[in-house]
């Protein structure tokens, strides 16, 4: 029996990736600390600068938005990498791109509905896209895991690529993205 991810590691590990305080002039996300943006902690109601943006208060924040509010959790007690990849991707892309990556995955693993049926791409995580996965791991084992780790991957790697693609100024993340954040 394997263990859920605890997401007060998951955080760690996010925001030591992260940093402490940057404002990048690329970046469209502007101020940033711990890896939270100026405008998703004004929306949490954070009024003060964001050099002193309390670390608890992004840690609040990724628990409530990007673990519990899109139901990574329920993942989590399938496929733990899943869980944790789609924590990462969501704080770095939105929970509901990751969503809907892992929905395209899992329809476009199922061997024709042969091992489960097609779900919608709603990006959201219901009892369908669970029932989904559980079918998808039962079919495929640990390795089945490994495999939808690596589409998910994929997923993300090219659409790193496409930002960069369409505004130039992208590239100065490129690298970092594809360092960091896959594999």
């Amino acid at each position: 029996m394997f263990s859920p991810p605890d997401i007060d590691t998951l955080i760690d590990k996010v925001i030591q990736l992260e940093g402490d305080f940057s404002h990048h002039p690329a970046d469209r996300g502007g101020p940033t600390r711990w890896g939270v943006t100026e405008a998703v902690a004004r929306a949490h109601g954070y009024a003060g600068n964001m050099r002193h943006f309390p670390r608890e208060e992004a840690v609040a924040i990724y628990k409530r938005n990007y673990w519990y509010r899109p139901g990574f959790d329920r993942i989590a007690q399938l496929a733990p990498q899943i869980a944790a990849e789609l924590f990462d991707t969501g704080i770095n892309m939105g929970t509901r791109t990751a969503i809907g990556w892992l929905q395209r995955s899992l329809n476009a693993l199922n061997r024709n509905r042969r091992d489960y049926g097609d779900i919608a791409v709603d990006r959201k995580i219901g009892s369908k896209t669970v029932a989904a996965l559980a079918g998808f791991l039962a079919k495929r084992g640990d390795q089945g895991e490994t495999v939808l780790m690596r589409a998910l991957q994929a997923l993300q790697g090219a659409r790193y690529i496409e930002l960069a693609e369409q505004r130039p100024a992208n590239e100065a993340f490129l690298y970092g993205w594809l360092a960091n954040r896959i594999g």
